[in-house]
């Protein structure tokens, strides 16, 4: 079967041939959703670069290889700011022209169209107002984070729409929404303020039938019904430090696709048998029975030498059926 074939049968927990480490997309992004300005800017510039994105988010590149950071927030007064905000428009051409020219380009049957929705709402409101002022905010004035929230999503589903009329069968969704050690918001505060937004573009792309690849870092197993009950057909990065993967796997099964689980402290700093032994480990334990792709947790510039134990691994020991994982295995 070919690489697409393979990733519907891993992600419908059927009959794969092999374990991958990613879904084969072809990707359409709306201009700003990599934080991109009207004009210009983003996280390819060099060091020291500055930018303002489309919704007026201040952004500073610091480090070489690495995103850059909000440095300014437009709704830091949120209650005195929102009612006047001048909210970046779906329909804008310089936002949504660009989509049906990548959709064009795609060759139908050899990956799946995915669109973006980077920092799909709790990243995006905390850019727009700070992490801290925020969750403030929830407490002070929660009415304006609701109404903050809405227009985030209001926006989200305009661009949702225009995915959906190129031709979309897949999306990405990210909102990092956990710790090393826990959840960034207390369950009940994602029920109460993100949860009913959530409703509303998950509810859309159900309608179509369209997968969802849902990002959150860190410590994210008390989210785990929740992203089921939403309709998230492939989470990533299942952080290894941060979660019990073996339990996020229970879980899951059958349920929920898993992307990532590799730890990418071992594929750093680790060694290549280290390395092999526990990529095995993760097919074993995530992907005998289907439903993962194995992949490094984060993304980062490792060792070459790393990267090649990692590869090889997959390839040596991720085809069906997954061989048994035993201790000290080399």
């Amino acid at each position: 079967m070919d690489a697409k074939q393979n990733a519907l049968e891993i992600l419908r927990f059927g009959r794969p041939e092999r374990v991958v480490s990613g879904v084969p997309t072809h990707g359409l992004g709306y201009r700003g959703c990599n934080h991109e300005g009207y004009t210009g800017g983003g996280h390819h510039l060099p060091v020291g670069s500055a930018w303002a994105d489309i919704w007026g988010v201040g952004w500073e590149l610091e480090h070489e290889g690495v995103m850059g950071f909000p440095r300014g927030h437009p709704l830091a007064d949120l209650p005195r700011v929102l009612p006047t905000f001048a909210w970046p428009e779906p329909g804008d051409e310089r936002i949504c022209g660009c989509i049906q020219p990548q959709a064009a380009a795609w060759v139908p049957g050899s990956s799946f169209l995915c669109g973006s929705h980077r920092d799909t709402l709790w990243e995006k409101s905390y850019m727009l107002v700070g992490m801290a002022d925020l969750m403030c905010y929830m407490h002070t004035d929660p009415a304006a984070v609701r109404d903050l929230l809405h227009g985030i999503m209001d926006f989200q589903l305009g661009i949702a729409r225009h995915y959906l009329a190129a031709g979309v069968e897949m999306v990405s969704m990210s909102d990092d929404l956990g710790t090393q050690c826990g959840l960034l918001l207390s369950p009940e505060t994602i029920h109460e303020f993100l949860v009913p937004e959530y409703r509303r573009l998950f509810g859309l792309y159900r309608e179509h039938g369209v997968w969802v690849n849902f990002h959150s870092c860190g410590h994210i197993e008390p989210l785990l019904d929740l992203f089921v009950d939403l309709g998230v057909s492939i989470l990533n990065p299942v952080q290894a430090s941060a979660n019990d993967l073996r339990r996020v796997r229970a879980k899951t099964q059958g349920r929920l696709a898993l992307l990532g689980g590799v730890s990418s402290g071992l594929l750093m700093d680790g060694t290549p048998a280290g390395i092999r032994r526990e990529v095995h480990r993760e097919l074993w334990d995530l992907g005998r029975e289907g439903g993962y792709f194995c992949a490094p947790d984060q993304s980062m510039p490792f060792p070459a030498e790393n990267q090649a134990a990692f590869h090889a691994a997959l390839a040596e020991f991720g085809t069906y059926p997954i061989q048994p994982f035993q201790e000290f295995s080399e």
